[in-house]
């Protein structure tokens, strides 16, 4: 209703719901919101991988240097691996990191379609001030299309560093997210 209220102010026909579902305006929205939602979660897979947080119930423990997950090579022979833990080598290599190349690869996708959606959205908002319609590479280019990034990017980001900092000090009994509720602050992880 909204958009349709914008397109009547330009003298532009309204859309219909499926229409709308498939115009540039809501698709653009819809992999924008995606897009960061992925780059959190993988970003928060790889990171937490490598980085500690003492205190943190999102945090590994910093005082076990050792790797805590164990070589998946010595389940080669394990019948109930998963087939690229037997198989080894590249296939075991990318196995061993899939889940964040996997949400990597879905922000990449979401960004792209966020991006060309983006533009189409554009290209009707600049048609209606009868100016030229950017292509994709111009929008790509342009501040309104880092601002639509950005602008969820940091409230994604911004969200996380607040639950790995607040499970330092608060609780919730039963959540998988926080220690137990009698745990010292300084103890990290569940």
């Amino acid at each position: 209703m909204v958009y349709n209220e914008e397109l009547a102010q330009h003298h532009r026909s309204a859309l219909t719901l499926a229409d709308y579902l498939t115009s540039g305006h809501f698709l653009s929205a819809l992999f924008e919101n995606w897009e960061s939602e992925f780059l959190q979660m993988s970003a928060y897979v790889v990171l937490t991988a490598f980085l500690f947080q003492r205190g943190s119930a999102e945090s590994k423990d910093p005082d076990q240097r050792a790797d805590q997950d164990e070589d998946p090579a010595s389940h080669i022979r394990d019948p109930h691996a998963p087939l690229a833990v037997r198989v080894g080598g590249v296939p075991r290599a990318l196995y061993s990191y899939s889940l964040g190349i996997a949400l990597f690869v879905l922000f990449m996708i979401s960004f792209g379609l966020h991006l060309q959606n983006s533009a189409a959205a554009q290209a009707i908002e600049a048609q209606s001030h009868g100016l030229p319609s950017p292509d994709v590479w111009d929008h790509a280019l342009s501040a309104q299309s880092w601002f639509e990034s950005f602008q969820n990017w940091q409230s994604e980001f911004l969200s996380t560093a607040v639950l790995v900092i607040l499970s330092i000090f608060l609780r919730f009994r039963g959540s998988p997210e926080s220690k137990p509720v009698a745990a010292p602050h300084s103890q990290t992880g569940a």
